[in-house]
């Protein structure tokens, strides 16, 4: 289950950038997540996730973008759709008389 955003899609892009943009200032790539994390109010982990995530959307890391996950997930969603109709034709199928061949 999804929970709401805390954060703005604008936020994630700018802590994001500011951590490339800065990561020079801070000692590792850790400790630039972890200053920038600070600021905006996350923690290091939750903007080191961005950051991955940001860089499979740019192709700079291998993985699933967002776009495709959703995709994924929304044709998930109309495979169970159509299994249950499927199900649902089925049964009610069964509980119709069945017609004679010699009925008019």
């Amino acid at each position: 289950m999804k929970t709401a955003t805390k954060y703005s899609r604008e936020v994630r892009e700018r802590a994001v950038r500011m951590v490339c943009e800065h990561q020079s200032e801070h000692e590792s790539h850790w400790a630039a997540i972890s200053s920038i994390a600070a600021k905006i109010g996350c923690t290091a982990e939750t903007l080191r996730r961005w950051i991955r995530q940001a860089e499979k959307h740019s192709g700079q890391r291998e993985g699933v973008t967002t776009a495709e996950s959703e995709r994924v997930k929304a044709l998930e969603r109309a495979v169970r759709e159509l299994r249950q109709r499927t199900k649902f034709c089925a049964r009610h199928r069964r509980m119709l008389p069945r017609r004679s061949a010699t009925a008019p």
